[in-house]
């Protein structure tokens, strides 16, 4: 059976949304990217887009490699990133790099 309401002839379904946990559903792990956070390139964008006040955006002609070492300045919406690295600051997606993990230890 279908609810809804009758507006000009057509059909519009409403819908109630709701949210809870699974019992079988493992937790999901913790992000360990966060503003400040040591990240590195693990795979080459094709196009890359400058975190500037008027973004431009243009192909990746070599300019962000895979193993280029940077840091987060500032989250965006749908795991968007603003990283700077050497070059600049470009927003970047969360698949094209990893946190990095940094030694702290002693060194002899």
């Amino acid at each position: 059976m279908q609810y809804g309401l009758w507006y000009s002839g057509s059909f519009t379904p409403q819908i109630s949304v709701r949210c809870c946990e699974i019992a079988n559903e493992p937790p999901r792990p913790k992000s360990k990217l966060q503003v400040g956070s040591p990240i590195i390139i693990v795979e080459a964008p094709k196009v890359i887009k400058t975190a500037a006040s008027m973004p431009c955006l243009r192909a990746n002609s070599g300019l962000v490699k895979p193993g280029d070492v940077g840091r987060i300045v500032s989250r965006k919406p749908k795991d968007l990133w603003a990283v700077r690295l050497s070059i600049g600051t470009y927003l970047l997606d969360g698949k094209y790099f990893k946190a990095l993990e940094l030694d702290e230890g002693d060194s002899d």
